[in-house]
């Protein structure tokens, strides 16, 4: 696909070269009827390591020209995808390789604004579009300082329980009934802690989800009750993190317990970037030290304490 002279517009060292590449790769893979895998692998191996080096308007170029495609690099798809939706609108109302999975995603990890931008595709799965529209719902329940607004009765609302909902709904796969998920959790030898945690998730009972994750990190309960009713995110970033989770699993999981928390962007984005923040072997050292028997006389150190030490 990629003429020996795409390779020698990068060659020289003048100004520019790198984004006349980019976009020069951009079109010319677009000019393909039926791209090969071998073609689609090429832009990703070509446009990636030149991501870094080109504008927001070359971004936006490849974002526009990309969503006109049925087929497109994955790595290069899903960096646009995640860029701010002035840059990639197009992709996200446009682009067909875009799955389920991947939409769900980029709502968990941009919040409203991806959201918003995603609900004007055209064949949008129902379930996505009543999950946006219940977050859009719930975001109004939520005062812009993030403040959780409940009912007089201290119960969480009615708009709020349906996003929770919502979203375990997306959480689980097609012919995977809540039934058979939570009958499984309690399976002796499964070793997947993933799928019990959801399992427990998708039940809606908050006890249920305590005693779950108690038992994945061998934790006493009444510490799985205090990491999960916390206001901060630094202990439930470290015990989710323990469990080798990737982003999206433990947000999931994190919206599950807590759905009042992440009615918009801002405390979405405030989860994930803790989470991130904290590596596997911080993580492990905290729940070690929830393990162990004295630090039931004692005050247990946080995840944002042990950090600070190690630093």
């Amino acid at each position: 696909m990629f003429a020996p002279e795409f390779r020698q517009i990068a060659a020289g060292t003048a100004t520019g070269k790198s984004e006349r590449l980019f976009r020069a790769a951009i079109s010319a893979f677009c000019s393909l009827p039926r791209p090969s895998r071998r073609e689609i692998a090429q832009l990703d191996d070509l446009a990636l390591p030149l991501y870094g080096c080109v504008s927001a308007e070359a971004r936006r170029f490849a974002a526009a020209a990309l969503s006109e495609v049925p087929h497109a690099p994955v790595g290069l798809a899903r960096r646009l995808a995640n860029e701010p939706v002035e840059i990639s609108a197009p992709l996200l109302v446009r682009g067909e390789f875009l799955t389920d999975i991947d939409l769900v995603a980029l709502i968990g990890r941009h919040g409203m604004a991806h959201a918003r931008v995603i609900a004007r595709r055209r064949r949008l799965n129902p379930r996505i579009a009543e999950l946006i529209r219940a977050l859009e719902a719930a975001s109004v329940a939520i005062g812009p300082d993030g403040v959780n607004r409940k009912s007089a009765s201290g119960e969480e609302s009615p708009v709020v329980t349906q996003t929770r909902h919502r979203l375990l709904a997306m959480m689980r796969p097609a012919g995977d009934p809540v039934q058979d998920d939570a009958a499984n959790a309690g399976a002796p030898g499964n070793e997947d802690v993933y799928p019990r945690l959801r399992a427990t998730a998708l039940t809606g009972s908050r006890p249920l989800f305590h005693t779950a994750l108690a038992e994945a990190l061998e934790i006493d309960p009444a510490k799985a009750h205090e990491v999960l009713e916390a206001d901060e995110y630094s202990n439930l970033a470290a015990a989710l993190r323990s469990l080798s989770l990737s982003e999206e699993q433990a947000f999931l999981l994190a919206m599950c317990a807590r759905p009042l928390r992440f009615g918009n962007g801002k405390a979405i984005g405030r989860f994930i970037e803790t989470y991130r923040a904290v590596d596997f072997e911080q993580a492990s050292r905290t729940v070690c030290q929830w393990r162990r028997p004295s630090s039931a006389s004692g005050s247990t150190p946080s995840a944002a304490d042990l950090n600070r030490r190690a630093s």
